[in-house]
């Protein structure tokens, strides 16, 4: 049967109802029970919001009658803990509420959100409550859970389970937006949200709040927040609950074999779509780097979507929802960032912080800060930069002491902001280069055009840094902006042999079916054409790449015997030229 791909969807009770597909990750509610006051904090589009619905229906005591429906087919249905439906649950979304405004107008929205919400939570347990509340809506939502909580202890209630999604909202809309001013207004000792955060400590405390579960993206309202909930358990960076939200590399086969079956696709395209996906999608290690890496789950499920919709390759593998994620690169390393520096250097910083992200696609990190607690100002520091993007999802873990960029998804994105830093046009003048190339495969003459009109572009200071990954990256990049349509792309794709630095890819549904361009890319600084006493003109095709691509290729027809691959091998010069060596 063709089930439903859950793309968007945040509403468990819903995708249980219309059999969606559904990773199961329940068996971490068992192991969430033993934390007090857990935050969990993950970058966008990594399920946070269903996880807090999957809480909610499951602490719910409203839903004792449903649990068999909701979570039957689930390992934490088979084998359910003590505390199932066993709570009243005030399910809080920091993100439903508008932080435009003076912070008076944000406090007012704030109370009637949580009131409303509140008052859903009593109307609900009214056979409990009786008449013994009322939720006041133009009272402060810390006096009426505050009233709550105190009817829990009076009468001997259920007690309350607290769930708050995004309780960062706040932080990351007035950040972007550059108005930190109200930030520290909020956040002030006195303020609505520090009152609000002492009830629940109060309530935790006096055992009328079972639990308080908080998920967001960054831990800087944490630190800013402490005085008023520092009974937090930060288990983000906790090696047990590292695979709770994204997908492992097992779970998407799974779920792939599933789709296949159930959709009858043609089984020949299962590895080239399943590469596809790796190479967009997965990359993310946020504790260790030796086990298996995860997949951004919401972004995998919006090329499913269309997948089995259509039964093809999405054209843009990037969700367009990702591309906000632009404000924060920029926000971060503005020259107008927060923190008081005073470095009149700042903006050559961000170019190099970037560049050399788009360059090397590796970058120190100062362990030491990632697993302590930072506020507002800290997170702004160019030494903290690092730490700043893991955080968003654009940086991942490399080693203990490195950080690197996840997948292609966030590569093309920080190519973006490159290009946009470096005033690069992207948008115009390649249309005739790229018709050029899908009228007839020359990869020669595209590389050709992408010298002449992007290579062209680039600053004097910036050859100093480039190497061949930063040709790759790029050339990828912008090819990958026009020719989606026809083709994907892997970058450094392994085989028993190594990896390949940039492949071709036609899609198998597309013209350019079964056409595969292998490309190795080796780089020469000036200096070194100088040692070498050769020019652009004179250099001749080296026996070690041939060799080198040649296993590559080895590799690569095992795997697809059916394929017509080309091989290449790019030379780059410094600024001075290039030379495309076909290999036979």
């Amino acid at each position: 049967m063709k089930r439903p791909i859950p793309y968007g969807s945040a509403n468990y009770e819903e995708i249980v109802r219309e059999n969606r597909y559904f990773v199961d990750k329940t068996h971490y509610i068992e192991k969430l029970e033993q934390i007090k006051n857990p935050v969990f904090l993950r970058p966008r589009k990594f399920g946070k919001s269903l996880w807090c619905r999957i809480l909610e229906c499951y602490y719910n005591i409203n839903k004792k009658d449903d649990f068999d429906r909701l979570f039957g087919h689930t390992t934490i249905g088979q084998h359910p803990t003590p505390n199932r439906n066993s709570c009243f649950v005030l399910s809080l979304n920091f993100s439903t509420i508008d932080p435009s405004g003076t912070a008076q107008e944000i406090e007012q929205k704030f109370h009637s959100s949580c009131n409303s919400h509140l008052d859903v939570t009593v109307h609900l347990g009214k056979s409990w409550f009786q008449d013994n509340v009322q939720i006041e809506m133009k009272a402060q939502a810390s006096t009426n859970l505050e009233i709550v909580l105190n009817t829990i202890i009076k009468y001997k209630l259920p007690p309350l389970y607290v769930i708050i999604d995004e309780y960062d909202n706040f932080a990351n809309h007035l950040i972007t937006t550059h108005q930190d001013h109200l930030y520290y207004e909020l956040t002030r000792d006195n303020s609505f949200l520090k009152t609000f955060f002492k009830t629940l400590k109060a309530g935790r405390e006096s055992g009328a709040i079972a639990n308080v579960f908080i998920t967001g993206v960054l831990p800087i309202m944490i630190d800013d927040m402490a005085s008023g909930f520092n009974v937090a358990s930060f288990i983000t960076l906790e090696p047990e609950f590292e695979q709770m939200l994204g997908f492992t590399q097992s779970e998407v086969d799974s779920l792939l074999d599933e789709i296949y079956h159930d959709y009858e696709f043609d089984q020949t395209t299962r590895a080239e779509v399943g590469m596809i996906i790796k190479n967009q999608y997965n990359g993310y290690h946020f504790v260790t780097t030796t086990g298996e890496s995860l997949y951004n789950s919401s972004i995998l499920m919006y090329f499913l979507q269309h997948f089995c919709k259509y039964g093809t390759i999405p054209q843009y593998l990037t969700d367009m929802n990702l591309k906000t994620d632009l404000l924060w690169v920029r926000r971060i390393t503005s020259s107008t960032q927060i923190s008081k520096v005073g470095d009149e250097g700042e903006g050559l910083q961000t170019n190099k912080f970037v560049t050399q992200l788009t360059t090397k696609n590796s970058i120190p990190f100062d362990p030491t800060y990632l697993i302590s607690k930072f506020n507002m100002s800290v997170f702004f520091n160019k030494g903290f930069f690092p730490i700043s993007f893991f955080y968003l999802g654009m940086l991942t873990k490399q080693s203990d002491f490195t950080m690197r960029l996840p997948n292609m998804n966030i590569r093309q994105i920080f190519v973006e902001y490159f290009n946009e830093l470096n005033q690069i046009d992207v948008s115009t003048k390649y249309e005739e280069m790229m018709q050029g190339f899908v009228d007839k495969p020359d990869l020669s003459k595209l590389f050709a055009d992408y010298w002449r009109l992007y290579v062209s572009q680039l600053p004097e200071a910036i050859f100093s840094q480039v190497n061949e990954n930063f040709y790759r990256t790029t050339f990828y990049v912008l090819c990958s902006q026009y020719l989606s349509k026809w083709f994907t792309w892997n970058v450094e794709r392994s085989y028993p042999q190594g990896r390949s630095d940039l492949e071709f890819v036609g899609k198998y549904h597309e013209q350019y079916a079964g056409l595969r361009y292998v490309i190795e890319f080796k780089y020469y600084s000036n200096a070194e054409m100088r040692k070498l006493k050769k020019s652009v003109k004179s250099f001749t095709l080296q026996k070690e790449e041939t060799e080198q691509i040649a296993g590559y290729v080895e590799g690569l027809r095992a795997e697809y015997p059916q394929a017509r691959i080309s091989q290449f091998v790019i030379y780059c010069f410094g600024n001075k030229g290039f030379k495309v060596f076909a290999v036979e």
